[in-house]
């Protein structure tokens, strides 16, 4: 039976890359269909996790450069067979996440590593990383079928070596719509939807500044903005961000059309409030985000979406270019938003067309195919990295 190490945050932290690695470990775990454990090097601000260090979860001080090499050498002397890393720059020590590098330089476990974040034109000291743990790893998963193509411009990496996997989600569960929406006290509304930890940079200023316009056409619509503020930007300044949104919520005057739920969402509370919205909305201004969890998980539930075209939308909205509306046009926005919310027949539609997306991304699907990625490589006679 293959055993598997995953490297990344891990629950109780409060990070989607925490949120993934612990619904990814518990897929694989079943596809498995296996009682032992699978053990989670825990990148940490301290050798203890917050209550304790339970078995399986062994924890890596993130800013101690050492620490990184004697786990590399603690996995080599353990029974795993294949390490999963999941990589993100920011969780990482040292600058860009540097402090990895040693980490897959002395690691003699096959190595799978999955990119949350992928540039098509990487600059430094980025790209130097990611160069070098590419190289070094046997295998590489992305959750974008464009990451490929970057990957492969950018470093030269064979595209044989790089596997698309899309991201995880629950199942939906469409009987319970309208008892969620009763719970919730969305009876009556028309409800579009935001998740996620609040930070700036999410186009949210961007609803708020239509909705006016929304609820004149729509006077039952209802946005709600769901989640706690990012916990590294609640660092550096507080609640300023979500006081400034109340702020508009004011100046608006869409009391009655805006609720904010301030706190994380563990899964199922995320999934009674995702179901029993109208539409999803992810109206980032960035274009170069690669991957979303938020919209992968509004997908998954067969919620009908409305997205900037980011590179993640595009890719999972691929042959919906109706739902894919410029930042800027603020217009276009309204209108869609509009259209969807007062027209039922097309709104069915488009869930209908979500609904079938979704049905590829259900996490007990993910974990087999992980499964086999994992099985494979480890199967594999060793070959040199490089290229």
């Amino acid at each position: 039976m293959t055993r598997i190490a995953y490297v990344s945050t891990y629950l109780p932290k409060k990070c989607g890359l925490a949120t993934y690695t612990f619904h990814l470990r518990k897929a694989v775990h079943q596809a498995k269909g296996w009682q032992g454990t699978d053990p989670v090097v825990v990148m940490s601000d301290s050798r203890e996790q917050p209550n304790g260090n339970p078995p399986g979860l062994w924890p890596l001080v993130r800013g101690d450069r050492e620490q990184y090499v004697k786990m590399a050498e603690k996995l080599n002397r353990s029974d795993v067979d294949v390490v999963s890393l999941q990589h993100e720059f920011g969780i990482f020590g040292g600058e860009a996440g540097a402090h990895i590098l040693p980490f897959v330089r002395h690691l003699q476990k096959p190595l799978v590593t999955t990119f949350h974040t992928v540039f098509e034109h990487p600059e430094e000291p980025y790209r130097s990383v990611q160069r070098e743990i590419a190289e070094n790893s046997d295998k590489i998963i992305v959750m974008n079928r464009k990451a490929i193509q970057y990957l492969h411009d950018a470093f030269g990496v064979p595209t044989s070596k790089i596997a698309f996997i899309p991201h995880g989600t629950p199942e939906p569960q469409a009987e319970r719509r309208l008892q969620y929406r009763q719970q919730l006290g969305w009876s009556g509304r028309k409800v579009m939807m935001t998740f996620g930890l609040l930070s700036r940079g999410k186009g949210i200023e961007l609803i708020l500044r239509i909705l006016p316009a929304v609820a004149r056409r729509v006077p039952d619509v209802l946005y709600a903005i769901v989640g706690q503020t990012h916990p590294e930007v609640k660092k550096f300044e507080g609640e300023s961000y979500r006081e400034e949104l109340l702020r508009h919520i004011r100046e608006y005057r869409l009391e009655d059309h805006v609720v904010m739920v301030d706190r994380f969402m563990e899964e199922d509370e995320l999934i009674k409030y995702l179901m029993a919205c109208d539409i999803y909305v992810t109206p980032y201004p960035g274009m170069e985000q690669i991957t979303s969890g938020t919209l992968a998980y509004a997908v998954g539930l067969g919620r009908p979406v409305l997205s900037t075209p980011y590179r993640y939308a595009q890719d999972l909205l691929s042959g919906c270019s109706d739902l894919l509306i410029p930042y800027g046009d603020a217009e276009a926005w309204t209108e869609r938003i509009i259209s969807l919310l007062t027209n039922e027949e097309l709104l069915g539609s488009w869930r209908t067309r979500i609904e079938n997306i979704g049905k590829t991304m259900y996490w007990p699907e993910i974990g087999r195919r992980h499964l086999q990625v994992f099985s494979e490589v480890v199967q594999r006679e060793p070959t040199s990295c490089q290229f």
